[in-house]
């Protein structure tokens, strides 16, 4: 479970760190894709916690879930509807979701 949580600080530090500007067109598309990756990251640490991580199941719904979520942003925004809020909404609460789980996880352990 070392691994996943290395990684993310890892990502963390380099992504403060890295001088990256992006355009106010994509910003939509980024941020939900971003927290569709960090909902998939949640998801990983979530199941190392329950000893049922696979590594082709994270990678898969790492990738699938920010491509989806930017697709749907991309859609709605050519139709005009903000289906931005559908998919921070979602992935919001399924963030929050796998934090709780794991919160009562390391408490189990204490």
């Amino acid at each position: 479970m070392i691994l996943p949580i290395l990684g993310l600080l890892a990502g963390l530090a380099i992504g403060f760190l890295a001088p990256v500007n992006i355009p106010l067109a994509y910003a939509k598309l980024f941020s939900v894709a971003l927290l569709a990756a960090l909902d998939a990251v949640f998801g990983g640490l979530r199941a190392a916690a329950d000893e049922k991580f696979d590594n082709e199941v994270f990678l898969s719904g790492f990738f699938s879930n920010a491509l989806m979520a930017a697709l749907l942003v991309f859609v709605g925004d050519r139709l005009g509807i903000d289906l931005y809020y559908v998919a921070l909404l979602t992935f919001g609460f399924r963030i929050f979701q796998n934090l709780a789980i794991l919160r009562r996880h390391l408490l189990r352990k204490r």
